[in-house]
This record gives structure tokens, C-alpha cells and sequence, in this order.
């Protein structure tokens, strides 16, 4: 019996040393490409910053129009538009005009100017949500004259 426990052997000291280096060099890749790609999925995102800049009512053509600029270092194409009485509850618009037409906002300063058609009451608050294909939505809230 304790000449069968002698004769076993286990892996030498250098093929250890190696499957450790492996096994970290691994580690090490994975880690790195995760954190790659979650940092460049996050400067993206931060690259567009929509600000409102004014709100137009017009009770007469029953629109109102919103001025929106990108202080961002990324352009934004805007893709949807809402707008509700309550903040919890905003149906997207489908009547919506936009100027320029291709929905871009420059970044560094562009503007856009968004017109919806939309059936609005006097001193009742709207909320608003301009939503960018990527990045952050715009949200916030204006009372009607």
C-alpha cells in the first residue's frame, strides 16, 4: 500500500506555473472586453444632450411647437415624440412635422424645431418627452397660456 501511495505524481512545477499564467491571461481578456464595451455604450449615450429651449402654443392652427437643441458632442436623430397630461401616461404623436425633416439634431449647438398637432387646453400643464435614438430622452413640462 504505501509503495502505490509513493509512485503517484501530480503535474511538475512548471506546467503548474503555465496554466496559471493562462488561466489569468484569459481573465484578463474577458475583463477587457466587457469594460470596453460598456464604457463606449456609455460615451455614446452621453454624447447627446437634448435642452428645451422655448415652447410655442398656436390655439388658432392647434399646434405647438417645440425649439429643442443637442449641447451633446454626438448628433441625435429624433425618434418618437410625446406628449400627455400626466407624466405616467404619454401617448406617442403621430402628427408631428419636424424641421430639418431628417429629424437630426447638429451636435454642439443644433437645433430642431418640432411642431406637433395636438388638441391643448388653456392653463392645463402638458408634459413632454422627446425621445433620441439613442441616448436619453428630453422630458418636461410646460402650462399652456
Amino acid at each position: 500500500m504505501k509503495k502505490m501511495l509513493k509512485s503517484k505524481k501530480g503535474i511538475s512545477p512548471i506546467l503548474a506555473t503555465l496554466l496559471l499564467i493562462v488561466i489569468a491571461v484569459a481573465a484578463v481578456i474577458v475583463t477587457y472586453a466587457w469594460v470596453m464595451t460598456f464604457t463606449s455604450s456609455q460615451t455614446t449615450q452621453a454624447g447627446v444632450f437634448l435642452h428645451e429651449d422655448a415652447v410655442a402654443w398656436n390655439s388658432t392652427a392647434g399646434t405647438i411647437t417645440l425649439y429643442v437643441r443637442n449641447t451633446g458632442s454626438s448628433d441625435a436623430t429624433i425618434d418618437a415624440v410625446y406628449v400627455g397630461t400626466s407624466s405616467t401616461n404619454l401617448p406617442e404623436q403621430t402628427s408631428v412635422t419636424y424641421n430639418p425633416t431628417s429629424k437630426l439634431v447638429a451636435k454642439d449647438g443644433g437645433s430642431i424645431t418640432i411642431t406637433i398637432t395636438y388638441s391643448w387646453t388653456a392653463k392645463t400643464t402638458y408634459y413632454f418627452k422627446v425621445a433620441p435614438l439613442v441616448g436619453s430622452p428630453l422630458e418636461f413640462n410646460e402650462q399652456a397660456p
